[in-house]
């Protein structure tokens, strides 16, 4: 399999075994690769959706690797194309995903909505794809 990206975030969970569990289930994500701790937990995990790869672990306090906790708010989210963004929230809200904003329309032609999961991280899903105003021909 060939991934066309170079980016792969990486999010780190108090129950990471619950969150891939839970990604799967309400996302669509499928587990490519799971490498328990022996001492229980995730050390490293590939899920996909479509091309794109999110790697999901348990806490590394050691290497400064911790969950998000109880903390409100975030300064990310994660965006995450799918062709029916409509379909894709009718089966997160089936899940009990947390919606954060229900689907709508951008000025800039998209359609998605955001979604939190369990442990806070907020995912948007929606048809849009970046690149489009890159040449500079469209406000760039």
């Amino acid at each position: 399999m060939t991934v066309p990206s170079n980016l792969f975030p990486s999010l780190t969970y108090e129950d990471a075994p619950a969150a891939i569990d839970w990604l799967c289930t309400a996302f669509g994500f499928e587990r490519r690769l799971v490498v328990p701790r022996p001492e229980g937990g995730v050390m490293h995990s590939e899920l996909s959706l479509g091309p794109g790869v999110v790697m999901v672990s348990s806490p590394k306090p050691a290497a400064g690797r911790v969950a998000r906790g109880d903390r409100q708010g975030g300064s990310f989210g994660l965006a995450v194309y799918v062709e029916d963004p409509d379909a894709h929230y009718e089966r997160a809200v089936a899940a009990g995903a947390k919606i954060v904003q229900e689907p709508e329309d951008t000025d800039y032609g998209a359609r998605g909505y955001m979604a939190a999961d369990p442990e806070g991280f907020h995912w948007y899903f929606g048809n849009y794809r970046p690149g489009a105003y890159w040449d500079g021909a469209n406000g760039a």
